[in-house]
């Protein structure tokens, strides 16, 4: 594959190709690793996944029935009740060897997520850093996590109480494409370690990614059958997978996660989503100018834009909003497209031609409703079929889509504000919730900012990364964003049911040693009055 010199361009700085990679699809993609790689998965149909760098065919691929899918969760339940009586520390194991085969082997992967994405190799890399923390972190803490816990008792000393963590069963997970081993098995992992077996849906495009990662758990000790795959179409599997689940992981767009969640309603299963977000990020009067520009840059067109927590609403102080949009425009039009399996290329592909037409949708329309290209705004064919340059739009008003609908592309609109009352509650304008950025030099201005943004993580001088990546810290979207945490304890608990085992001791609770009942009532009285005042809990 090598990429072709853009041609000239009325009104635009045609963004110049990265350089040419030496490997190709044909030499990573070989009949061998794909049957490696399918070996287990269940499935009695054929079906195929492209990348987006040229359009052509990656690999043939089984593909799954609601009948297939049944199977898988009969095989990974038998698995289930082995794996779920190992000690929680050999469990978590597995993840600490396999936070080293992934570092180790990282290169296989990055080549795989870029083919199957698009993506530039530095943005691919991003997955690899996530999984690897969220491995670390889950294998090191999950016995903490999982330990028993020792509550006070409703009476002190009469009644002692423990909490335990059991592992739910069998997960259903239904992952997206656009971060194919992050939000496949970085999702996962968790509930490996908590004891459930897991049975995954990922995208058809990207599947080869998340297999990979199967292959890799089973090489560091995780039972085979206790990770199970199914590959299909979304509105034919996806229902299936939700209805044999003990408990429903899923990531994607709201629309579909409606549908998830009333599923797992109709069950009595639990469920986590992480969804849309139209997400915003203020520049506030006092911000380093050229830091906050190189990081708009970063927030929005990593992974061209295709990820839940990028910038898509750039909210600048009035006073520095025409500095700042000369440096941000100027950064963003000397990025480089590429589809090289090699660092160099600052943006990659869109997915897809769904993922093309609505960026280009979104982009004509704001044009000829007035507002203005600043930067980008073309297709790039020349590069890739589904290239689009990263785009900047001035002038953006409400009527427009590209204002209210998640673009899910290299398109980020520029809006200035007086105040930061007016900022925050233009950011808060949206169903959305689920990450914002603030840029400042006061700290102690920006916490109290963040505070007041209405989303589920928020970075302070940065994009996206640092919630992100704080594997301790709950990460999730309010509002329309989704339900539930990954990341810290929730993302590791939600994976287990509670069970309360209360041991009452020496007298019941109940009238005894002769008092009848108007004298327990008033014995217990006397005793909460005290515990109070005693500051019992």
């Amino acid at each position: 594959m090598t990429d072709a010199q853009a041609p000239a361009q009325t009104g635009t700085n045609p963004l110049a190709p990265a350089p040419a990679g030496a490997r190709t699809a044909a030499d990573v993609v070989t009949p061998e690793l794909v049957a490696q790689l399918t070996k287990g998965v269940v499935g009695s149909g054929r079906t195929a996944n492209h990348t987006p760098f040229t359009g052509e065919k990656l690999a043939d691929l089984p593909e799954s029935t609601p009948e297939d899918v049944a199977l898988a969760f009969e095989r990974a339940r038998a698995a289930q009740t082995v794996w779920g009586q190992v000690p929680v520390r050999q469990r978590a194991a597995v993840l600490l060897r396999f936070h080293d085969l992934v570092l180790e082997r990282q290169a296989e992967v990055l080549d795989l997520i870029q083919l199957e994405t698009g993506k530039a190799r530095l943005h691919a890399h991003e997955e690899v850093q996530a999984v690897a923390v969220a491995a670390r972190h889950y294998g090191r803490r999950a016995a903490a996590y999982l330990k028993p816990k020792r509550h006070a008792g409703a009476v002190p000393t009469l009644t002692k109480v423990v909490e335990l963590r059991h592992p739910r069963g069998v997960v259903g997970q239904i992952a997206p494409w656009n971060y194919p081993l992050e939000l496949s098995v970085g999702d996962a992992l968790p509930a490996f370690v908590a004891g459930n077996a897991v049975v995954m849906k990922p995208d058809t495009e990207t599947c080869l990614t998340a297999l990979w990662a199967r292959d890799l758990l089973i090489e560091a000790g995780l039972p085979a059958e206790v990770f199970q795959v199914v590959i299909g179409d979304g509105p034919v599997v996806g229902p299936a997978v939700v209805q044999h689940a003990d408990y429903v992981s899923f990531t994607g767009s709201t629309r579909t996660g409606r549908e998830v969640a009333q599923g797992a309603a109709a069950r009595l299963v639990g469920v986590s989503l992480e969804l849309g977000g139209k997400n915003a990020m203020l520049v506030l009067e006092d911000a380093d100018i050229e830091k906050a520009a190189a990081g708009a840059v970063r927030a929005c067109f990593s992974s061209a834009g295709q990820l839940c927590i990028s910038i898509e609403r750039l909210f600048v102080h009035e006073s520095i909003a025409d500095v700042f949009l000369e440096r941000f425009a100027a950064r963003t039009k000397a990025m480089r497209l590429g589809t090289s399996l090699a660092y160099g290329a600052d943006m990659g592909s869109l997915v897809g031609e769904r993922q093309l037409k609505t960026v280009t949708r979104h982009v004509e329309e704001a044009v000829a409703k007035g507002a203005k290209v600043v930067a980008g705004g073309v297709a790039r064919p020349d590069v890739g079929p589904y290239f689009f340059e990263p785009t900047i739009l001035d002038g953006v008003e409400t009527p427009m889509s590209v204002c209210t609908e998640e673009t899910f592309g290299p398109v980020v609109s520029i809006y200035r504000f007086s105040t930061d009352d007016e900022a925050v509650e233009h950011a808060n304008s949206t169903p959305y919730g689920l990450n914002s950025s603030v840029w400042t030099k006061d700290a102690r201005r920006g916490r109290e900012i963040a505070a007041r943004l209405r989303t589920g993580t928020v970075n302070i001088n940065e994009g996206y990364a640092p919630a992100y990546g704080s594997a301790q810290s709950p990460m999730g979207g309010m509002k329309d964003s989704g339900l539930g945490r990954r990341h810290g304890s929730e993302g590791i608990l939600k994976y287990t049911e509670a069970q309360t085992i209360a041991h009452q001791r020496l007298l019941p609770m109940a009238p005894s040693l002769g008092m009848d009942d108007a004298a327990y009532a008033a014995f217990m009285s006397r005793s909460l009055k005290l515990m109070k005042a005693f500051r019992f809990r």
